[in-house]
């Protein structure tokens, strides 16, 4: 793709008494076919709609998210109404298909995104939530029928759910300009984190239902939250829009008139015209620079490390926490405390990254507040204050991945062009899975109840994240640096 620079010049757009000028014909030639030549628009009529992007396209995404945690995360709860003698299965067999779970979304994350790229997000997400629902509602049926019928469900639920966090990254970077996106990241992953907040509370009810029509508490809690997604994907069906282009939905529902559909594209594409899809697939070229990327590596192994580090904790917190002589039911509620804790962090990290303008420092002040907080609970492992360990374990949750959605925002904005940045989300999010698949097996049964091998495997895996945040920051700096002394101005990568 040609053109002046994101930050260039020619981007800048004319501001007289309060209206902002577009002009496509300083745009590349591949995005010059959109249907308008000359947008004009008030600083009152985008901040309008943008509230609308924020009443419509962000609580579906955070919506899908929410149900995908509960569906994703509900295992961890089971576990406490016992799982494993209902199922016939073993801890570490409970392990493997945690594994296969996350293997399924990494296997087709690529491929989702891709297919996500032609057909839009409307058809292609809508019927992802639905196809998981299915999964995660039928899984409640699995009650003595032992390890194969268990990995095959987790190993399906994992591909119905591979690529809905890439591509609600990618679609919010489509509607979004870049100060808004990483504060949006952050909204995004509030569906996630409101799972974990309530996925414990939710279960602490559901779980008491144990008898009834003779099912199990966690059959009930299958059941009941996967006919929940099924509904949150009848919703996106309905009212998600398809691009930002062509607003409305599969049945035709628009929520976005002519003019705001126009001021639309072509505030996004003022701000950054590689976000402007001038084609329905992504281009060898952009696949091949994607995939070949250096420059992607830190935000990688940053991310497989230290959220294999933390991802541990969400599977085996209730069971750790009833180890401290709480409870088995009483654990699920206490462990949510660290996820409301989370909620506030995560949405704060993102409203200073935008606010700042810099992502870099606010993922590393977010991976070295985990470190320490790593270091300081297994110091106190082997001590007999089970309220000290609790607080610390809760303060863990409370930090554990806030800076993930920056870091992905950072990833996403130093992309060149909207097909790379739909292969590098995937990709992301990819090294996220992979770092579930290694957090599965880090608990272990005959490491119980203080975890000592655990502990000393989370906190080494934080360490090589740690250092590899710092790297990464150091990275984009030196490139810019770079760049300035030869005069290499075509683009500049976000800090």
């Amino acid at each position: 793709m040609t053109g002046a620079p994101p930050n260039g010049p020619q981007d800048a757009a004319d501001k007289q008494d309060g209206t902002v000028m577009c002009n496509v014909h300083d745009e590349p030639a591949s995005v010059a076919h959109i249907d308008y030549q000359e947008v004009e628009w008030t600083a009152s009529e985008e901040s309008k709609l943008v509230r609308k992007l924020d009443c419509v396209v962000m609580p579906l995404l955070a919506a899908g998210f929410f149900v995908l945690q509960l569906d994703r995360g509900n295992i961890g709860n089971a576990v406490t109404d016992f799982f494993f003698a209902d199922v016939g299965i073993t801890q570490f067999e409970f392990n493997v298909g945690n594994q296969l779970m996350y293997l399924g979304v990494t296997l087709f994350e690529i491929p989702s995104n891709l297919v996500l790229y032609r057909i839009g997000p409307a058809a292609w997400i809508g019927c992802q939530v639905l196809a998981w629902g299915m999964v995660a509602t039928f899984q409640a049926f699995i009650k003595g029928k032992g390890a194969g019928a268990y990995m095959a469900t987790r190993f399906l639920l994992g591909a119905c759910e591979s690529g809905y966090i890439p591509a609600g990254l990618f679609t919010i970077a489509r509607f979004y300009t870049t100060s808004e996106t990483s504060k949006r990241f952050g909204w995004f992953f509030f569906g996630n984190m409101l799972a974990n907040a309530c996925g414990g509370l939710i279960a602490y009810g559901i779980l008491h239902m144990r008898g009834i029509a003779g099912l199990a508490g966690w059959q009930w809690m299958f059941i009941i939250e996967g006919l929940l997604t099924v509904v949150v994907a009848a919703l996106f069906l309905v009212l998600f829009p398809r691009s930002s282009q062509r607003p409305i939905s599969l049945l035709g529902i628009s929520l976005f008139n002519e003019r705001e559909a126009r001021i639309l594209t072509a505030r996004v594409m003022r701000d950054d015209h590689t976000k402007i899809q001038a084609k329905q697939h992504v281009s060898r070229d952009e696949f091949k620079s994607a995939m070949t990327n250096w420059r992607s590596l830190g935000h990688i192994i940053v991310a497989i490390c230290c959220l294999s580090s933390q991802t541990s904790l969400f599977t085996y917190a209730p069971s750790i926490v009833a180890s401290y002589n709480y409870g088995r039911l009483q654990s699920n509620a206490l462990v949510s405390v660290g996820y409301w804790i989370l909620i506030l962090t995560t949405l704060s990290w993102g409203y200073i990254a935008d606010k700042w303008d810099r992502r870099g420092p606010m993922v590393l002040l977010g991976v070295t507040i985990g470190w320490i907080l790593v270091v300081a609970n297994r110091s106190i492992i082997d001590t007999g204050s089970n309220s000290a360990k609790y607080a610390v374990l809760v303060l863990i949750i409370g930090t554990s991945f806030n800076w993930h959605p920056v870091n992905g925002s950072w990833m996403s904005l130093n992309a060149r062009s909207a097909g790379e940045r739909s292969v590098s989300m995937a990709i992301f999010v990819m090294s996220a899975n992979c770092a579930g698949i290694v957090a599965s097996q880090i608990f272990q049964a005959e490491d119980a109840p203080q975890y000592r091998t655990a502990w000393t495997v989370v906190l080494s895996l934080s360490s090589v994240g740690l250092v590899a945040c710092c790297l990464t920051n150091l990275q984009y700096w030196l490139l810019n640096r770079r760049n300035r002394k030869t005069g290499v101005d075509t683009f500049v990568y976000k800090p």
